[in-house]
């Protein structure tokens, strides 16, 4: 299947938006979820795009930039995958590995704004002290501006006008290559979960994750709804049994605090 001008243009407009929410942080439509569901909505495929979008979201979950390291790019990543997938007819965890390049290339788009947009710090403390606040706000602005641009070109370029190299590269490889990178784009969201484990994962919350890895392996459930509502049972327990901890330590706070005051009544 094809890409269309307007869905090419459609797409670019939506990674645009992406970009610069992804630039901003500011109501994470970035996620590749988002990204991976609206750009199979844009396709007409929107199956493709959810599981795409689970996908990718696994293998993104503990990517996170951490001061100038950043992970490969989420909505390029996102994009390419629903978009190859659509385009060769592979499986979306094999579109994933081929379109890490693509994620890598935006990465370092982004990595190159951060340096050069450095140089604009001098001048916008000029602004600020002489209260300039017209050539404040344009100057502040066009940073964002021009990632969104470059967003929306690189994805118009990536989407529409490479998609027939792309498919003819994809097509060509052999069968050996192929399910390398299906085996490969299987592993990358256990690989993000994993990664997300390491930094968050607690003792104390371990039982937890062996009992939804061992309902989601080995019961036989029709879909993950399931285990979505054991753990979000499990979620109201724990919750519940912290706060009942948290009253039960605020009243012996507060009957330790009296006796150690004691008062005018006993005389002491």
């Amino acid at each position: 299947m094809t890409v269309t001008l307007g869905e090419g243009l459609l797409i670019s407009l939506f990674a645009l938006i992406s970009g610069i929410d992804f630039w901003l942080e500011g109501f994470y439509i970035f996620r590749p979820m988002i990204v991976c569901t609206v750009t199979g909505l844009m396709l007409g495929d929107l199956r493709l795009g959810i599981i795409a979008g689970g996908l990718t979201e696994l293998a993104f979950a503990g990517l996170t930039p951490v001061g100038g390291t950043q992970p490969p790019n989420p909505i390029m990543a996102g994009i390419m995958t629903v978009v190859i997938a659509h385009t060769t007819g592979h499986s979306p965890a094999t579109a994933i590995g081929l379109a890490l390049p693509f994620s890598i290339l935006m990465q370092y788009i982004i990595l190159f704004y951060y340096s050069a947009f450095s140089v604009f710090t001098k001048k916008l403390d000029d602004y600020a002290k002489a209260a300039d606040t017209k050539k404040f706000s344009r100057l502040a602005f066009m940073p964002t501006i021009l990632v969104g641009i470059t967003y929306a070109v690189m994805a118009f370029l990536c989407v529409y006008g490479a998609q027939a190299p792309m498919r003819e590269l994809v097509n060509a490889m052999p069968t050996w290559l192929s399910h390398g990178f299906q085996i490969a784009g299987g592993i990358l969201p256990a690989v993000g979960f994993g990664v997300l484990l390491k930094s968050m994962l607690k003792t104390e919350y371990v039982p937890y994750l062996l009992l939804g890895f061992t309902a989601a392996c080995f019961i036989k459930f029709g879909n993950l709804m399931p285990v979505a509502v054991i753990g979000a049972a499990l979620a109201f327990i724990e919750y519940a049994h912290a706060r009942r901890n948290s009253d039960v330590d605020k009243k012996l706070n507060e009957i330790r605090n009296s006796t150690d005051n004691g008062g005018d009544d006993d005389g002491i």
